[in-house]
């Protein structure tokens, strides 16, 4: 299509230019967002950028974002290498072909485009699949070829590869094949799963030297072959749509963390209580059952601040109804949660149940709010109630219309909303991509929507719950696709209780929070399956330190909550719940730093030490912000670990033992030690342990300091609404001087704390 570079010219700050060939008058286009943002876009569809995920930009008048400077063009020319585009930290340079080159500030090659040929035989070719098919073999491979709409860039040898959201298998991407399509499978997934249930299209590349990102802001189904099909370079391609992507070039994975959170928005301060214990199982089929669960929690000591209700406590799983004979009175249920310091958090599903008479289904066809037909009909599917209709939450009134409807859960005293079945999933079959939705302003098929409706879900519950309760809004999504983390939380899905899948949670969240999706968790335990006591033993330990804490499994599987595995796995249950609570403070400060800066709660080593050759495919450790590493025992049986630690002086949590880091080192693990090392010089603010967060959260702060030298940052609010954005919270600088601790409060607009006191750690008394 483009051939050879004819020549260019600059408009608003853009760059277009002009080609051989015939491409339709489509002038491909270079924008410099940023100084280290350019985006990179082709305009096919002739309806210009048309994003969900960047919401401060193309959507109004502004073109930046409030308070940012706007990407500043330092130099645009040409030469025989082709259109030379400068900022102060990139170059830009577009050849023929539309090729597109990438140098950092020093001219170091970041991203080239790929201009060898392709490996295409490599795959199996679309004849002897559809031979396969017939037979009915079912082939992994796909077939490789040319995408209506695709980028291909070189890959350097070593070069590695993170992001891609909510994936299978490892932490390293490379040589690995996905597809971005939001997809309900229940089906123990494995390595070789291409979709899941969320679409984040954004990858990270590690270099020998710098790091870059692209975000491929395509809603349609696209595809991410990662040096599968050719060693040496990766192929972006989709279906449909325009091509548009952003290239962020940084001088490490943290730079590229922050600006994608610049450019896509950062996950806001959630209330403190949600950073608790969650409790839930589908399903507690009656009141007296999930009484019952809160009973115990309290009667086994057991701290925990939220207990979900899952599809059982609507009327014959009607949206925005009480089942009123299982569950009585919602109403008092949930108060009496409350007085035990138990929130509630209710399942919602998108489909609406075709029900004359049912006021929701009535209000939605009443004012056209479905999605339809290409007849123009109103399309029917099946899920939990039947036959069911979408509501078209691309709509901004079918969204402000679906808020508002969240005041039926508020008036019962719900405390958040857990979006669930979002893909959309549907029973008989799924929707066909000529469904229509509409895109803000126009129609739009469902092929262009099915990404983003989970999306638009969320945005459409959060801005409703923001509005009924001037609160955080608790929302959780199963579907979501890039920049929802500015609305929802998320859980991994439906996964196993199997240990392959305990194995996978540690890759699996740590690239979620590299995609931006910084607050997030798998079902404790495993959803489907029957759960063994080792294996919950060792997934409470990795949950311990998930953003999103949760402990969840299937109708028909084995009951999940901790006493039922006996007494030394409750007990194991209880030390790391504790444990949770101890450190809320400090994951707290970790959620108001992703806030600020993007960067997750949990971390895969090589975000802090990506100069680390031994991290850069570490599965099986995983940071907790930038002080505590966690290495979980994740083999079934294994009662020692493999522990390597980075450069520099660690601390044994739970012995106080010295150790000096670069090395790897056998730990004795016993089924009740998942084993913890601090930073040497580390301060780690912690609370008492408490039965739910409750209203003394701001009594006593812990400091617990290791010996060494070093810093800490620490963040106080009300832990409930927004009232921090007006200025309501304290920060404090702690400086740890090998065991002198100095606290100086650096502002000031929320109340003391009553007590602030120094524990000294065991390492001190190891010197």
């Amino acid at each position: 299509m483009f051939e050879k570079l004819k020549g260019y010219h600059v408009e608003d700050g853009k760059v277009y230019f002009r080609y051989e060939g015939d491409y339709e008058g489509k002038e491909p286009c270079v924008e410099v967002i940023s100084d280290t943002i350019i985006n990179v876009f082709v305009d096919y569809t002739g309806l210009g950028h048309r994003s969900r995920a960047i919401e401060w930009e193309r959507q109004g008048q502004n073109d930046t974002k409030e308070g940012a400077e706007k990407g500043k063009l330092e130099s645009v020319s040409q030469d025989e290498s082709g259109v030379i585009i400068k900022t102060k930290k990139v170059t830009i340079i577009v050849g023929d072909n539309f090729h597109v080159d990438f140098y950092d500030h020093e001219g170091m090659p970041l991203s080239l485009a790929h201009r060898g040929e392709r490996k295409k035989n490599a795959a199996l070719s679309a004849s002897l699949l559809a031979f396969l098919a017939k037979e009915g073999h079912a082939a992994s491979g796909s077939i490789i070829g040319d995408y209506p709409i695709q980028e291909v860039r070189s890959l350097e040898d070593k070069d590695c590869i993170y992001g891609l959201g909510d994936k299978t298998g490892f932490l390293n991407k490379r040589h690995y094949a996905y597809e971005m399509w939001n997809t309900d499978n229940p089906n123990p997934q494995e390595d070789n799963f291409k979709v899941l249930y969320k679409s984040i299209p954004f990858m990270l590349v590690l270099k020998e030297k710098g790091a870059y990102g692209i975000f491929f802001d395509n809603h349609g189904k696209t595809y991410f072959d990662m040096g599968k099909e050719g060693e040496d370079y990766y192929v972006l391609g989709a279906d449909e749509g325009n091509l548009d992507y952003y290239f962020i070039a940084g001088e490490n994975l943290k730079d590229v963390v922050t600006d994608y959170t610049y450019l896509t928005g950062r996950a806001p301060m959630q209330q403190l209580w949600t950073l608790g214990f969650h409790q839930s199982r589908w399903g507690y089929e009656s009141e007296e059952e999930i009484r019952g669960i809160a009973k115990g929690l309290r009667e086994h000591e057991l701290p925990c601040d939220c207990i979900h209700f899952d599809i059982d406590y609507m009327d014959h799983y009607k949206v925005f109804t009480w089942n009123k004979e299982t569950y009585q009175d919602g109403g008092k249920v949930i108060s009496d949660f409350k007085d035990m310091g138990i929130k509630s958090v209710t399942i919602m599903d998108p489909g609406v149940k075709v029900e004359e008479g049912y006021y929701v289904y009535e209000e939605g066809m009443k004012n056209g709010y479905f999605a339809k037909t290409p007849k123009g009909e109103v399309y029917v599917n099946e899920v939990w109630p039947g036959d069911a209709v979408f509501p078209d939450f691309g709509n901004p009134k079918v969204r402000k219309w679906w808020g508002e409807k969240q005041k039926y859960l508020v008036d019962l005293g719900v405390a958040g909303v857990w979006n669930d079945m979002n893909e959309p999933a549907s029973f008989r079959g799924p929707l066909p991509n000529d469904i229509v939705f509409t895109d803000e302003d126009m129609p739009a098929p469902h092929s262009q929507m099915h990404n983003v409706y989970g999306h638009n879900m969320a945005k459409a519950t959060y801005e409703g719950w923001r509005e009924l309760t001037g609160k955080r809004p608790f929302v959780i999504t199963r579907a979501c696709y890039g920049g929802s983390q500015k609305y929802t939380t998320g859980w991994t899905g439906d996964n196993h209780s199997i240990w392959a899948h305990l194995r996978m949670a540690i890759p699996q969240l740590c690239n979620m929070g590299l995609s931006g999706m910084s607050f997030v968790g798998t079902d404790v335990g495993g959803f489907g399956s029957d759960c063994t006591p080792e294996l919950f033993a060792r997934w409470i330990q990795i949950g311990c330190f998930s953003p999103f804490f949760r402990d969840h499994c299937a109708k028909g599987c084995r009951m999940q909550e901790p006493w039922q595995f006996g007494p030394e796995v409750l007990a194991i249950s209880r030390k790391y719940i504790n444990l949770r609570y101890e450190l809320l403070p400090y994951i707290y400060d970790l959620m108001h730093e992703c806030e600020t800066s993007g960067m997750p709660i949990m971390r895969p080593l090589v975000l802090e030490y990506d100069k680390d050759e031994n991290v850069k495919n570490r599965n099986d450790e995983f940071m907790l912000g930038d002080r505590i590493l966690v290495a979980p025992v994740v083999e079934q049986g294994a009662k020692e670990k493999l522990v390597y630690l980075p450069k520099g002086v660690w601390y044994d949590y739970w012995t106080g033992e010295k150790i000096e880091g670069n090395c790897s080192f056998v730990r004795t693990a016993p089924l009740d030690v998942c084993p913890i090392y601090v930073k040497a010089g580390a301060v780690i603010p912690k609370y008492p342990v408490r039965m739910h967060v409750g209203e003394d959260k701001d009594d006593l702060l812990i400091l617990e300091v290791y010996p060494g030298e070093g810093t800490y940052a620490h963040y106080q609010d009300n832990g409930e609404d927004f009232a921090y954005r007006q200025g309501a919270y304290n920060t404090y600088q702690i400086h740890n001087l090998n065991g002198q601790v100095e606290v100086f409060k650096q502002h000031e607009g929320y109340r003391d704390y009553e007590k602030i006191k120094v524990e000294m750690t065991a390492g001190f008394q190891k010197k």
